[in-house]
């Protein structure tokens, strides 16, 4: 006698999933995937349910899905900004000055070429900004702890929230970094990347893409070993190595591996999984890994820059732990091959976001509204310091 089994899997209604701008229709939980029905699969569809649910897209209009950075990054110094302040961190950055719309800075800069990926677009902006003066810090990590002191104004691309740091767009979206034996000038001009990432994209569509993670990084750190050694593991599921960087003195640092060869940005395309780490602060490839319109598996998110939390876990990208284990990216991996039609909304959400919302002008938008609100806050009249040198061309 032949026995019948019949299954029901009861699930909340998850047609919202799918956007219609990829005509993909998504799967709903109780298709006949039975991989999909682990613990870890329906805690995972659960997340992914619940996050595009609770989304809310943003407006297009003048880099309105960035405005709230600004607003809560210069609320501590809602009861004003003194000349005092200023001059209690002239260590911590350049100090610059705009006065009857000309710009101005120290004479020295730490990072000549960060510098002028700044004044780019702090140039460009001269005939609409007031009088103002402010510190830019060009390092990579933040200046003003939470943990020591009060609030004081540096402007800073990237920090955690243990800082009071201001962010601002990178000098990378024009100049400045960071160099690699690719790209020896620093990566740079974000508009002209756009251009060539999208016809990398076009060139390799979702379903010609290889369905592996793929990753190529210096050893900047351990949180990226899981990750490497899993590819070792399941080369089939993974292509993650090590390449040199500054530090690296032996195969120790690459982990006992031959340094790999540097991919170009356009070469990440070919892979349908591109895995996002944190350098010593954030990483200036999360932007680009988006325009492959490849799922972007981002690790950590502790670090980020000014349009990060305009980037949604679930809907936008696949976040992982800094701590995740092998066993952790493999259970990811498997759920999101699959789910391939899920994951492939998830892509193509993460790509529309940064296409549609960081566009040159939204990078340019973002620095005139943090300038003009921050000089809103001065409770002093800026007088040119004639020791700082003008700067007039970027």
């Amino acid at each position: 006698m032949r026995c019948i089994f019949i299954f029901i899997f009861v699930t909340a209604e998850f047609d919202n999933i799918c956007t219609t701008r990829s005509g993909v229709k998504c799967r709903s939980p109780h298709d006949e995937y039975t991989s999909k029905y682990s613990k870890e699969a329906n805690e995972y569809l659960k997340l992914i349910q619940d996050a595009v649910s609770a989304y809310k897209p943003c407006s297009q209009e003048n880099c309105s899905c960035h405005l709230s950075v600004i607003e809560k990054d210069l609320l501590p110094f809602k009861s004003g900004i003194t000349k005092d302040m200023i001059n209690s961190v002239k260590d911590k950055g350049t100090r610059y000055q705009t006065i009857n719309h000309h710009l101005y800075r120290d004479a020295d800069c730490m990072f000549p070429a960060r510098c002028a990926g700044i004044e780019h677009f702090i140039i460009k902006l001269l005939p609409k900004l007031p009088d103002m003066e402010f510190v830019i810090n060009t390092r990579d990590w933040p200046q003003i702890s939470k943990h020591f002191g009060p609030p004081k104004p540096v402007f800073s691309f990237s920090k955690t929230s243990d800082y009071y740091d201001i962010m601002y767009p990178a000098w990378g979206f024009w100049e400045g970094g960071p160099a690699i034996k690719l790209y020896p000038q620093g990566l740079g001009r974000w508009d002209q990347h756009r251009i060539s990432m999208k016809a990398s994209a076009d060139r390799w569509p979702w379903e010609h893409k290889r369905p592996v993670a793929f990753f190529r990084g210096s050893r900047t750190s351990s949180e990226r070993d899981s990750l490497v050694l899993l590819s070792r593991d399941r080369p089939e599921l993974v292509d993650a190595k090590y390449t040199k960087n500054q530090a690296w003195k032996s195969d120790a640092d690459t982990l006992y591996a031959v340094p790999a060869d540097e991919v170009p940005l356009e070469d990440h395309c070919k892979y349908r999984y591109l895995f996002n780490f944190r350098g010593v602060a954030a990483s200036f490839r999360l932007k680009h890994l988006f325009l492959c319109r490849s799922l972007v598996f981002h690790v950590g998110d502790e670090w980020f820059e000014f349009f990060y939390p305009s980037l949604h876990p679930w809907v936008h990208y696949i976040p992982v732990k800094s701590s995740a284990s092998k066993e952790d990216i493999r259970k990811l991996l498997e759920f999101v091959s699959d789910n391939d039609d899920i994951a492939r909304e998830i892509a193509e959400r993460g790509h529309e976001m940064v296409v549609s919302h960081l566009k040159m002008k939204d990078v340019l938008c973002y620095w005139k509204k943090l300038l003009k609100k921050y000089a809103k806050l001065l409770l002093f009249k800026p007088e040119h310091d004639r020791s700082l040198i003008e700067r007039n061309s970027s």
